[in-house]
């Protein structure tokens, strides 16, 4: 299982250890709005945990816990999975942070992390994003990552804003950033 590091967060794939991190995070109900419109009880967030595990153990990439390298605390979580949950479907990246972490970059840098891995480790051709029409700080991230509006479309059962980007611009994009600083 893969350990991914940034400027300050270390990514970790989820395990039990992380499970009144993740109560705390997934029992929020504004982190939740725009995920399952629920705030999750311990139980489905145990369940949540030996799934991922099992698609650790499966496919060898899943969902980390975003941990604060200078506090230590779980601040959010993200993956790489399949679309729909599907082997069929291509890659989609995902993430989400509590609120008090909202707005400070942390998604953005968590995520190009995410998607360096898809496309560095997994070799992925493609990697996409989903979310709720009206979850703009969401769709903020996807753009700011370099993805593209693709419309909306039926994901998990729901109508949703989807975005994509392909390896080569993806690598396009990596080198403005190293050429920018």
């Amino acid at each position: 299982m893969t350990i991914l590091t940034t400027a300050r967060l270390r990514l970790e794939p989820i395990t039990d250890s992380h499970l009144e991190g993740l109560c705390h995070l997934n029992s929020d109900l504004e982190v939740m709005r725009y995920i399952s419109g629920q705030a999750e009880t311990r139980e489905e967030t145990l369940n949540m945990i030996d799934r991922v595990k099992a698609r650790w153990a499966e496919f060898g990439f899943s969902w980390w816990s975003f941990i604060d390298i200078d506090t230590e605390e779980l601040i959010g979580a993200g993956c790489i999975q399949y679309l729909g949950r599907d082997p069929k479907n291509p890659l989609e990246i995902g993430w989400r942070l509590r609120k008090d972490k909202w707005g400070k970059g942390y998604a953005s840098e968590a995520a190009r992390a995410m998607a360096a891995f898809a496309f560095d480790i997994l070799k992925a051709e493609s990697l996409y994003a989903i979310c709720m029409p009206e979850n703009t700080a969401s769709s903020h991230v996807m753009k700011k990552l370099g993805l593209n509006y693709r419309g909306i479309e039926r994901w998990n059962e729901k109508d949703v804003a989807t975005y994509s980007i392909d390896k080569a611009t993806w690598q396009k994009q990596q080198e403005i950033w190293l050429n920018a600083g």
